[in-house]
């Protein structure tokens, strides 16, 4: 799989339900090159529009339960 391919996959949370968003970013250890997390725009609300701020959701790779063809089930959500 790709990276543009992946960009392209909603990311849900199994226990809400929850659409987190697609995948924006990857976050990767500098030092074995590992994915550590992949990075996904939080809810960014009128604050985060006027401000220009963008706020993002790191999801750990160890709480991705499944890549499917269309998604990626995130097991648990802290966010």
């Amino acid at each position: 799989m790709t990276f543009s391919e992946l960009r392209k996959k909603d990311v849900i949370c199994i226990a809400d339900g929850r659409l987190l968003g697609r995948v924006a970013d990857l976050e990767f250890d500098e030092k074995d090159g590992r994915i550590r997390a992949l990075i996904v725009p939080g809810a960014g609300g009128l604050s985060c529009v006027l401000h220009g701020e963008r706020s993002q959701v790191a999801v750990a790779w160890q709480q991705i339960a499944c890549i499917g063809d269309d998604v990626v089930l995130v097991a648990q959500c802290g966010c």
